[in-house]
């Protein structure tokens, strides 16, 4: 088995599924609507499902650690603009599948740390932290954004088979 062709058809596939839930979003969706208090609101949600796909899968990569710093602490997207978004997730994917397809081999065995300060948060395998910090975390991410969909009143896309909207 060819692991990298795996993990490059593995990325292209979660995140046609992921764009596709972007796509579901309805143009008068209300961004600010969150479930719960302690609940992302959606806008902040869909930023960092693409940010997931996006710059995270891209740093994880081509760098060996990341910083972080209260600076660092998301923000609420104040205006969502679907279109700029789908725009900004398909230009970041494009340059994710590119340094996915060109990794040595040798590279998902090294080590890959995500600290703030002394305090680390992820210490593990590149290959780990692809699996679990970037796939897992797409899909985990892309489900909040189903269910907040599903809550509001709105049809979702099928991932895995046609969804209740489509049958």
């Amino acid at each position: 088995m060819d692991i990298q062709k795996e993990l490059v058809a593995e990325y292209e596939s979660e995140t046609a599924k992921s764009r596709k839930m972007l796509e579901a979003l309805p143009a008068d969706v209300d961004f600010t609507w969150k479930p719960h208090a302690k609940s992302m609101t959606l806008g902040r949600l869909v930023t960092h499902l693409a940010e997931t796909a996006g710059n995270w899968a891209l740093h994880t990569l081509v760098k060996d650690k990341m910083e972080w710093t209260p600076a660092d602490k998301p923000n609420p997207a104040p205006h969502i603009d679907k279109a700029a978004l789908l725009a900004q997730f398909d230009k970041q994917v494009a340059e994710v599948k590119a340094a996915l397809a060109k990794l040595p081999l040798e590279k998902w065995d090294a080590n890959w740390k995500f600290v703030a300060g002394d305090q680390v948060w992820i210490d593990d395998s590149k290959y780990s932290v692809w699996r679990n910090w970037v796939i897992n975390h797409l899909v985990h991410h892309r489900a909040q954004v189903g269910v907040y969909l599903r809550i509001l009143g709105h049809p979702i896309p099928g991932c895995y088979g046609p969804s209740a909207d489509e049958m």
